[in-house]
C-alpha cells in the first residue's frame, strides 16, 4: 500500500510518542491497527468484487460467442436441410410416373414366391410341385 522503510516508521513512532504521549500511545495505536485493517479487508472485498464482475463479464461474452455459433450452426443445417429436401422434390417432380403393381390378392395379380428364382422363370410353387392323382 505505501511504501514505508524501518527508518520511516521509526520517525512517525518517535512523533506520535511524543505528541500522543506514553499513556494513550498504546489505545490510539490499537485504533488505528484496527482502522488500517478494516481499510484494508475493504480493499480486499473490492478488488474480488471488480475480479468477479470481470469474470462475469467474460463469461458473458463467451455465453453470446456460443449462442452466436449455435445459431449460425442452426441456421447452417437447416439451410442444407431445405436445399436437400428441395432437390428431392426436384428429383421426384422430375421423374417418370412408374405404373403401379396391383396389390398382393388383388384380381389379376400373380402369388410372389418365396423363392425369386422360380418368379424370374415364371415358376410358382403350385407348378413346381408333382400333381397327385
Amino acid at each position: 500500500m505505501f511504501d514505508l522503510g524501518f527508518s520511516e516508521m521509526l520517525v512517525i513512532a518517535l512523533v506520535a510518542l511524543v505528541v500522543i504521549g506514553p499513556e494513550r500511545l498504546p489505545k490510539v495505536a490499537r485504533t488505528i491497527g484496527t482502522m488500517l485493517g478494516r481499510m484494508q479487508r475493504y480493499v480486499n472485498d473490492v478488488k474480488a468484487e471488480v475480479e468477479r464482475e470481470m469474470r462475469l463479464e467474460e463469461l458473458k461474452k463467451l455465453q453470446t460467442s456460443v449462442e452466436e455459433q449455435a445459431r449460425s450452426i442452426e441456421h447452417s443445417v437447416r439451410s442444407e436441410m431445405n436445399e436437400t429436401e428441395h432437390a428431392l422434390r426436384q428429383i421426384a417432380d422430375d421423374a417418370p410416373a412408374e405404373p403401379q403393381a396391383p396389390a398382393p390378392g388383388a384380381p389379376g395379380s400373380e402369388p410372389q414366391s418365396a423363392h425369386p428364382d422360380q418368379l424370374e422363370l415364371g415358376l410358382d410353387e403350385r407348378s413346381a410341385a408333382p400333381k397327385q392323382a
